[in-house]
């Protein structure tokens, strides 16, 4: 047991402006804590602060390595159970690839939650979102939406905006175009860009997917696990909708193919190649028919809309971690990395902390949130055999797919960008897509491009008189590329200073100006009161990413038999979620892939419990 050593109050540290030497977003420092978070309903608010090495030895039923959807979906379903809970995020902010931050526009400085002193003080900063910035089926109460679930059952939730509003720039709308989303708006852009030929096409490829789809979204992710326990808690409470999945099986493991279904027009066969990069990193013909069947009953939805959680996308985490930290004796801590998972005779027992070597000890499970390489990594070799034998088998001798490991998706280059308003056209809608040139390929380097205004939507990510722009390539940016400058990830100095780096981050990122300036030309570089540029260096570092990658690009029907990892590994007691494992990439998928390792976990009769309070359409 360590010593518990008397220390300066939090505040008193903070008014002294003691504070590390953390580097975050391309160089600029702020401080390290070791902090456990408590969540409030409009921001993160953090407790004095203890740090590892003075805290006595933990025991709890279920420890969580990582704060990205799938970990806190997971982490407040099972703390739902009355299970006490203990989330551990390496990251001073929670939320994973989806995580929040903040920077005040009058220094250019990242401001930690933790550091937010009150309403005004974050009212007067410009809030970035890391990842993802469009959301759909959240809103409405009765949605097939895996996250929808989630909320639904810890019962906590973000405050929703809705809108139907989209832009678009395409080869063959060079000058863009506006648009509602919906299928009666969606076939007039068709007829338009694509001719008679697209809309017959999408008319008799719907007519053949519709039906599928109906039943298939009949049934809840939430409600699926790995064990005989799915004939109660889909079979018997889905009978119908059960039968449907079993009739079109191949929805499941087939792949998308667009000749199957007899699909012609160039322009329609692109537009759903773009839809399925956008929603999990693949083109459409490596894409399940079954995601594809979601996205195309989606169109059809009546008074389809798009969601935006208020407060900005850390509102999305924010709710999700209310839902542990509400429950007695589940915590969340933040600036805490996990060194190593323990295996004691064959089973995972705890986690040992890489600072300061303390252990958390779990009775019942660990669940990585953590991405494939780091998943293997936490459990020394020897360890277990068979779990030795699947780490060989996904990664290989060097974890590079060059050399036969399992594929990754390619990384991420972003744009985060503080703007005055008028920099931004007032008819300019919240976001839009760019494409440059379909037959460069849809994952061509910078070929799409994203821009989400989120101030737009709520003015409250903004100080008044000002936007934050989120711009990215939405995973298109191949990490060799990269590989030259790793050397340079852990030295902001060394990054500034190289030539070679700073030159060829400036090039990658032109492309997103460019995005930009099709809706707003008068958005540049040196015009702007925050200029942020991540690269895949960035996502490696700070999100702990091998190879700074998106998940897994395993398609269906692959010819090396790629799989996606189960939820349970080989080692009894440890488990895993998020976009390495089964659900695969996206919001949705992640969610449900937390809610389905749970269920692994958690008896029948607790998932029926929290099952009950889902709502479907």
């Amino acid at each position: 047991i360590n010593d518990v050593r008397s220390r300066p109050s939090l505040a008193s540290r903070l008014a002294r402006g003691g504070r590390g030497n953390d580097v975050v977003h391309e160089g600029r420092l702020r401080g390290r804590r070791r902090d456990s978070i408590v969540v409030s309903r409009r921001a993160v608010s953090v407790s004095d602060d203890v740090d590892e090495e003075e805290e006595e030895e933990e025991v709890v039923d279920c420890v969580v390595i990582g704060s990205g959807i799938g970990g806190l979906s997971c982490a407040g379903l099972l703390a739902a159970t009355g299970r006490k809970v203990k989330v551990l995020e390496r990251h001073y902010e929670i939320g994973g690839c989806a995580h929040e931050f903040h920077v005040d526009p009058n220094t250019g400085n990242t401001i930690p939650s933790h550091a937010i002193r009150d309403v005004g003080h974050r009212n007067s900063l410009l809030h970035f979102e890391a990842g993802p910035s469009l959301y759909s089926g959240l809103s409405t109460d009765r949605s097939p939406n895996p996250l929808k679930h989630v909320y639904q059952m810890i019962e906590e939730e973000p405050e929703w905006i809705t809108y139907d509003r989209w832009g678009a720039y395409l080869p063959e709308a060079p000058d863009g175009y506006q648009m509602s989303i919906g299928a009666e708006n969606f076939v007039k852009i068709l007829e338009e860009y694509g001719g008679r030929e697209a809309v017959d096409d999408w008319n008799m490829l719907a007519s053949k997917l519709r039906p599928m789809s109906a039943g298939v979204k009949g049934i809840p992710h939430a409600s699926v696990r790995s064990d005989a326990g799915i004939l109660l808690t889909v079979g018997a409470k889905y009978p119908l909708s059960f039968a449907n999945v079993v009739r079109n099986a191949p929805l499941f493991t087939e792949s998308f193919d667009l000749d199957e279904f007899g699909v012609k027009s160039e322009f329609l066969r692109n537009y759903l190649d773009m839809l399925a990069f956008l929603l999990q990193g693949l083109p459409a013909d490596r894409t399940l028919k079954v995601v594809m069947a979601y996205m195309i009953e989606d169109f059809f939805r009546e008074d389809a809309v798009m969601d935006f959680p208020r407060g900005g996308s850390g509102e999305l985490i924010a709710a999700l971690a209310r839902g542990v930290t509400k429950r007695d004796g589940c915590t969340i801590e933040t600036s805490t990395a996990v060194d190593e998972v323990i295996i004691e005779n064959g089973r995972a027992v705890g986690v040992r902390l890489a600072r300061s070597g303390r252990i958390v000890r779990a009775r019942e499970a660990v669940i990585s949130n953590a991405d494939l390489t780091n998943t293997y990594n936490f459990v020394r070799r020897g360890e277990h055999s068979g779990f030795d034998d699947e780490r060989d088998r996904y990664l290989g001798t060097t974890n590079d797919p060059r050399d036969g490991s399992v594929p990754y998706c390619k990384s991420f280059m972003h744009l985060h960008l503080g703007v005055k308003a008028d920099l931004i056209p007032p008819d300019a809608p919240p976001q839009w897509t760019v494409v440059r040139d379909w037959s460069k390929g849809i994952d061509a380097v910078g070929n799409v491009v994203v821009v989400s205004v989120g101030s737009k939507l709520d003015p409250s990510l903004a100080p008044e008189g000002y936007h934050v722009i989120h711009a990215y390539t939405a995973g298109n940016e191949p990490f060799e590329d990269w590989e030259r400058f790793e050397h340079l990830m852990n030295d902001a100095v060394a990054r500034d200073k190289d030539e070679g780096y700073q030159k060829f981050k400036n090039e990658r990122a032109r492309p997103i100006w460019e995005a930009i300036q099709r809706m707003a030309p008068d958005v540049e570089s040196g015009a702007c009161v925050v200029e942020m540029v991540a690269t895949p260096l960035t996502h490696a570092r700070f999100l702990s990413r091998h190879r700074g990658n998106y998940g897994l690009a395993i398609a269906p029907g692959n010819v090396e038999q790629w799989k996606f990892p189960d939820v349970k590994t080989p080692i009894e007691g440890y488990y895993r979620c998020g976009d390495s494992t089964t659900s695969g990439i996206g919001v949705p998928a992640v969610a449900s892939s937390g809610a389905i390792c749970a269920n692994s976990i958690m008896s029948v009769w607790d998932q029926l419990r929290l099952n009950s309070k889902i709502k479907m359409p």
